[in-house]
């Protein structure tokens, strides 16, 4: 866990886990990270690797590619091999661009 907290603060856009509280959401962009679930290396019953499934959500009010790459080249950097999507929140009006990779945490 604090490998991925360290790789979060690097980017220097604001995070918390799952959501900011009521009220203290700061202006976009921002990053709410997710631990949604696991794919563990086991055998005889026993979990020898712990292996995590990570989502960055990455919130944006306009399609902004130069914070993506902000985020990306962080993730880069720490050889992680993640996978992409977006959405167009409209609720919100925000913009939510995902990448889910794994890691030991």
């Amino acid at each position: 866990m604090e490998e991925l907290l360290q790789i979060l603060s690097e980017t220097q856009i604001p995070f918390a886990y799952h959501h900011f509280a009521e009220g203290e959401s700061p202006e976009p962009p921002f990053i709410c990270y997710l631990l949604p679930g696991s794919n563990n290396f086991s055998a005889d019953g026993k979990v020898y690797y712990k292996i995590n499934e990570v989502h960055i959500e990455l919130y944006t009010d306009l399609k902004d590619l130069a914070v993506e790459q902000q985020l990306e080249d962080v993730l880069d950097e720490h050889g992680i091999f993640y996978n992409k999507s977006e959405t167009w929140i409209e609720s919100e009006k925000l913009y939510e661009v995902l990448y889910t990779f794994e890691m030991e945490v």
